[in-house]
């Protein structure tokens, strides 16, 4: 159960970074609602960080929480706002992702 609140605190850490992506791009008022976003899903993802942590190795979990946030704003980078997806940054990305996965095994 602590490994899926961790991948969802992951996901939330995604969200968050999305969140300051559009408020980069947005005007008006639009950028305090992003903000906004940024702020209740940084909590969340805080706090699911900490419940995770109470059964999971902090050096463990802190390295898959901060893996997913990675790859998935890479990922939300290169699909939504139309960053570039080179060679270079997808071996990187692959290389990153085997170490999350390593991480989970030998824990």
């Amino acid at each position: 159960m602590n490994w899926i609140i961790l991948v969802i605190a992951g996901l939330f850490e995604v969200a968050f970074a999305f969140c300051l992506g559009k408020a980069k791009v947005v005007t008006g008022n639009d950028v305090y609602w992003w903000y906004g976003g940024f702020l209740v899903t940084l909590t969340i993802s805080m706090v699911l960080l900490m419940k995770a942590t109470q059964q999971l190795p902090i050096g463990t979990a802190y390295a898959v929480w901060t893996g997913i946030g990675a790859v998935g704003t890479v990922l939300v980078g290169i699909f939504i706002f139309k960053e570039p997806a080179s060679f270079w940054r997808i071996l990187f990305l692959i290389t990153l992702i085997s170490s999350i996965i390593g991480l989970k095994y030998v824990s």
